[in-house]
């Protein structure tokens, strides 16, 4: 687990802040190595590589050693030391449950949408809502397992192992922080999505990067985390989408018919309350900030 010589602080060695030993139950390491969908992964000089159907490396992310992570902190000490209502419902309403919750009900908006939008000749129909469906899950575990794998291999500590009396507002996740998890699946989600309804781009584009934020104020990633797997996810996002247009049905026709018209679905957030709400346990074994 980790890089050789890092000059950084790693994850699997520090506690928590309100802990006294480092993470003894990491989640999921292996879940970098599961299969892919989309993406290929190969062995180069015993590395590594995720590439795209064509055999075209990802470009990944930057390496850790070449940020400043101590720096960076103090963006996420100011950060929650001057956090407004609005950036608290922020960070609790995308960091509820897993980083798809909150996918699945945008995506079932948007063919809602578009499906009824001329019951003559649906602009959606149900095969096309299940192939939309299957692309955009399909491409998240695909960001799901190249994320997973960065987040082992490079190891890189939480802003509250960093500064042990850090309070986050949300409780850390127990995995490594680099890159974010929810800045990824925003990104391929996001990209995907404006595949199929181009019209929808600007909006889709906004969420995703509410999303990548929301991991800052909630103070449990640094900006690099949400920076860089945002951009991780678009370039996902963005292979999936190549493998996408050269499929054709038995006519020889693209598969796809991406939709021009927008039709500004109502996509949430706001309000920012879940969509399918759950009464999830409130516990957390590192340190938090008292309820409002």
């Amino acid at each position: 687990m980790g890089r050789d010589n890092p000059n950084y602080k790693l994850w699997s060695q520090l506690p928590y802040a309100g802990e006294t030993k480092p993470p003894s139950n990491p989640e999921e390491p292996l879940a970098g190595s599961w299969p892919l969908f989309f993406l290929k992964r190969e062995k180069h000089h015993g590395e590594t590589v995720f590439t795209d159907d064509k055999g075209n490396p990802l470009q990944l992310i930057k390496d850790p050693n070449q940020i400043n992570f101590e720096q960076e902190l103090k963006i996420v000490q100011e950060t929650l030391a001057n956090l407004t209502p609005q950036q608290k419902a922020i960070a609790r309403y995308w960091g509820t449950g897993v980083a798809t919750k909150q996918w699945t009900p945008i995506i079932d908006r948007l063919i809602d949408t578009y499906n009824t939008a001329n019951l003559i000749n649906l602009l959606v129909s149900a095969p096309r809502a299940a192939r939309i469906l299957a692309s955009v899950q399909a491409g998240i575990n695909d960001t799901f397992v190249v994320t997973w794998y960065l987040k082992y291999k490079y190891n890189v500590a939480r802003p509250n192992q960093l500064d042990q009396n850090l309070a986050t507002l949300l409780c850390t996740p127990r995995h490594p922080s680099y890159p974010s998890g929810h800045a990824a699946v925003a990104g391929c989600a996001s990209t995907i999505l404006s595949y199929f309804f181009p019209g929808e781009k600007n909006r889709l584009t906004a969420l995703a990067e509410e999303v990548a934020q929301s991991r800052l104020f909630a103070g449990v990633h640094f900006p690099s985390d949400n920076h860089e797997g945002l951009r991780l996810g678009r370039e996902i996002g963005g292979a999936v989408i190549n493998v996408l247009k050269k499929q054709k049905d038995a006519e020889g026709n693209p598969v796809d018919q991406p939709i021009q018209q927008n039709l500004n679905a109502a996509l949430p957030p706001p309000p920012y309350q879940q969509v399918i709400p759950f009464n999830f346990p409130d516990f957390c074994q590192s340190k938090v900030m008292d309820d409002d």
